[in-house]
């Protein structure tokens, strides 16, 4: 397994986090755990910062939460002067519990509800990314109901099939997701934002996949985006300011992943939209990127506790943890690899070829198929890496399972930033009919 962040292996052979044993780890907070290393988010935090010159006040770097958010994440992403993007009411109440600036909320989403854009409104949110005709007229209303002015983005899908995954490529023009741009409906939605009272254009949006390594599409997108940004100029007067163009940018999961840098993708991102803004005869718009999976996948790790063990001979040999599909679900979802270590034998050669399977009532539970470990035992402490983006974020309680704690590690301190879903927790919600109650 390739080491990330402060990952090292100690003299006792033991893997370490920030500094701590995730043997250690594993007993005091439990498994499955999830690991957060703050020195790597705030590193690839900082990485993004300085690739897009976000100091010189030509572009902005907003986190992409869906990867993963809480309120200690929050105050994370505010502290290295990053915006946030949001998706749900939930999402931005979250921001806004732990005092996230307003200014650098972006409300992002293709059904956003009345209230969530009442919720935001009243929260006076810097910017509304704007999906359909139909939240682009609510909004209007609402904002004219409320005396504001809703700051709008226009999200726009332009035909850029990037080569992803089908489940989170976003840019093809069959998508669900913002106004097609060859049928001339983005062209359409910014004539119409124009004309509706209570919207101030600001710019356009693009997000054309996730899981990229390929930097050509994002030069194409900035293109193709600067020529709707002239086209609109034209036709309506509106002058695109701000150009978003979402971010998908790949990271490592396991073997066989070659990224690029950050500062290779900033440099097509930058030299595309100065070039293109240059022949389009439009001033130079702000440049948005939007991470997510890049500042915290690498960052995040899950411990799991080895329990049964199944042999086939001559086919396969079955070692099941404690976790599985409920905590991350992306190996089934979408076929993800990862890449595992046995944090307690973490100097040890392999020696035997295991496939990592859950303990989910599943046959499609699988975390990692026929990786090769040192000789695997009953107790071990497992960690696979690279999965602190939708691990906890897409986690359930599916079979009635109790979703993980989360701790976060830095300079040898540990702090619980979710605590542990326990029994009591899987009932709260659970309301019993009196008519059900047994009198007798």
């Amino acid at each position: 397994m390739k080491l990330q962040g402060t990952m090292q292996i100690n003299s006792a052979g033991n893997l370490t986090i920030g500094g701590l044993e995730v043997t250690q780890l594993a007993r005091e907070f439990g498994t499955p755990l999830y690991i957060f290393d703050e020195e790597l988010i705030r590193n690839n935090c900082r990485k993004f910062y300085e690739a897009f010159a976000v100091g010189e006040g030509q572009s902005e770097v907003i986190y992409a939460s869906k990867a993963f958010l809480t309120t200690a994440m929050c105050r994370i992403i505010a502290s290295e002067g990053l915006g946030l993007d949001v998706v749900s009411g939930g999402e931005l109440y979250t921001a806004l519990a732990a005092g996230f600036p307003v200014e650098h909320i972006y409300f992002h989403g293709n059904n956003k509800s009345y209230m969530e854009l009442c919720q935001a409104l009243d929260a006076n949110i810097g910017r509304f990314v704007v999906d359909n005709f139909s939240e682009m007229e609510l909004l209007s209303r609402l904002a004219v109901e409320k005396g504001q002015v809703a700051n709008v983005i226009l999200r726009v899908t332009p035909g850029i099939e990037a080569h992803t995954h089908d489940y989170i490529r976003t840019g093809q023009i069959d998508s669900k997701f913002g106004f097609t741009l060859p049928n001339g409906q983005a062209l359409e939605a910014a004539k119409r934002v124009k004309d509706l009272p209570g919207l101030e254009f600001k710019g356009l949006h693009c997000h054309i996949g996730s899981q990229i390594f390929d930097q050509e599409p994002y030069g194409e997108a900035a293109a193709i985006m600067l020529k709707l940004a002239a086209e609109i100029k034209e036709s309506t007067g509106l002058l695109t300011t701000e150009l978003d163009l979402g971010g998908g940018f790949g990271i490592y999961y396991a073997e066989g992943d070659t990224p690029p840098s950050i500062n290779s993708f900033a440099q097509k991102i930058l030299i595309e939209v100065s070039k293109k803004a240059k022949e389009f005869n439009l001033p130079k718009p702000k440049v948005i990127v939007e991470p997510g999976r890049s500042i915290v996948g690498p960052a995040g790790s899950t411990a799991y506790t080895v329990g049964s063990i199944k042999e086939i001979p001559g086919v396969r040999k079955y070692v099941a943890v404690d976790g599985g599909m409920a905590d991350n679900i992306r190996p089934a979802l979408y076929e993800a690899k990862y890449e595992a270590i046995i944090a307690n034998k973490a100097n040890l050669p392999a020696e035997e070829t295991v496939t990592i399977t859950g303990k989910c009532c599943e046959s499609g539970d699988m975390l990692i198929w026929d990786t090769k470990l040192p000789k695997v035992e009953v107790g071990d402490i497992l960690l696979v890496s690279c999965t602190g983006a939708y691990g906890y974020t897409m986690s359930s309680n599916y079979n009635r399972l109790g979703r993980p704690a989360a701790v976060l590690v830095r300079e040898q301190n540990a702090d619980l930033i979710i605590k542990r879903e326990d029994y009591n927790d899987l009932l709260r919600n659970d309301i019993l009919p009196a008519r059900l109650i047994c009198t007798k």
